[in-house]
């Protein structure tokens, strides 16, 4: 049996090199199903999707997600996505590419998103992550923080987590740190 698609697939690529045609790249399943992902995708006015390595780099590509509401209102939040091949059993990796003051956010970038960790699941989508990252900034969540400073001061003092993002989204110091302007 086996040897039988072996015989099948050399005839298509002896007729595909007869043909003059280029040789096709077979997608991986991945791929497959991030293709339709992004097809189907139905993002908030406030998020666009780029893909800076062109279309045929679909397993790569950014995210920016502009916030209408909340500490972060009037910023605009860069992030990057790689897909793995075995997607959608594996969740993509998402890091932010703009420093940012924020419980769940790192200054190294990276996101701690349930749906990106323990609680990925094959059913969840492109769409479901993008609307997570958004949902991070206007409802941060203290009690799962990656910058605990940041966590602690939202949880004890909100007006001077709301001051602190504010001037970390004006281009300033927050502490010791220096954060880049987004607005």
């Amino acid at each position: 049996m086996i040897k039988l698609f072996k015989v099948k697939e050399k005839q298509r690529e002896l007729a595909e090199n007869a043909s003059g045609g280029a040789p096709v790249k077979k997608q991986s399943a991945g791929e497959l199903r991030l293709h339709k992902d992004i097809s189907e995708l139905n993002l908030p006015k406030s998020c666009t999707i780029s893909f800076p390595n062109g279309k045929d780099d679909l397993m790569n590509f950014e995210v920016v997600i502009r916030p209408d509401d909340g500490f972060y209102l009037g910023g605009t939040f860069l992030f990057s996505f790689q897909v793995s091949p075995i997607y959608p059993h594996e969740a993509p990796k998402v890091k932010s590419k703009t420093k940012v003051y924020h419980p769940n956010i790192d200054l190294e970038g990276n996101v701690c998103l349930n749906i990106l960790r323990e609680d990925w699941k094959p059913v969840l989508n492109i769409n479901t992550v993008i609307y997570g990252l958004y949902h991070l900034f206007t409802e941060p969540n203290y009690e799962d923080p990656l910058n605990h400073d940041a966590a602690a001061v939202l949880r004890e003092n909100p007006k001077m987590f709301e001051s602190n993002v504010r001037r970390a989204m004006a281009g300033g110091y927050v502490g010791q740190t220096f954060f880049p302007r987004c607005m």
